[in-house]
């Protein structure tokens, strides 16, 4: 199959000014919420999108936990990658693709960790094995293989039993504070509906870009 022969034609659906909300955390609650009410698969996926002190750019799917006006929350491992490139440089970008309603949504902005008490509540709220594997597992870092891996969850299983599996020091979340966040909607003919909030003094302006 030729890839450049694969395209599809965005139909669904028309987004313009007076529909949206003022806000644009208002506005992603209301997309959010349509995807969930659409049983779509894991509509909290999104692309973390990050840059070295060198400027390498690096990108990888993570899932959104939490958000609010203060930004958009996700937990990681702190000396992983991602963790090293935002401790250096602040700046990312977020991407949610909903396929199935032919939406994006873009979202500029810094990222800062958030609190212990954050961090500890929804680590709380991980099912055991999960918080095994954050103990088990040195992101990003190399691994002779597998097994190696699954026997150090094995060693914590026994560690641990009967105990609560404690929060690791390295472990924890961070909040994505946006300065523009984009609602794309595919239009017929390529000619998508593109409308792009920025913060300013006042709030935020809504403006409208060419697809």
């Amino acid at each position: 199959m030729d890839v450049s022969d694969l395209r599809e034609e965005y139909t669904r659906a028309g987004l313009s000014e007076p529909d949206v909300a003022a806000d644009p955390i208002e506005q992603f609650r209301r997309w959010f919420d349509e995807t969930m009410n659409a049983g779509l698969h894991e509509p909290n996926a999104m692309t973390v999108a990050t840059a070295s002190p060198k400027g390498s750019p690096s990108a990888r799917v993570v899932l959104l936990k939490g958000y609010d006006e203060r930004g958009f929350v996700f937990y990681t491992n702190y000396e992983g990658r991602k963790a090293g490139d935002l401790e250096a440089n602040p700046r990312c970008a977020l991407l949610f693709y909903w396929g199935e309603l032919e939406r994006q949504v873009r979202v500029e902005g810094r990222a800062y960790r958030v609190s212990g008490e954050e961090s500890d509540a929804y680590y709380a709220s991980r099912p055991r094995g999960s918080r095994l594997g954050a103990l088990a597992s040195e992101q990003s870092r190399p691994i002779q293989d597998r097994a190696t891996l699954e026997r150090r969850l094995r060693e914590l299983e026994a560690e641990y039993e009967g105990r609560e599996v404690p929060r690791p020091s390295n472990w924890g979340g961070y909040r994505v504070a946006p300065e523009t966040v984009e609602f794309w909607q595919g239009r017929e003919n390529r000619l998508h509906d593109r409308l792009i909030y920025r913060r300013n003094e006042g709030g935020w302006k809504i403006g409208r870009l060419q697809p």
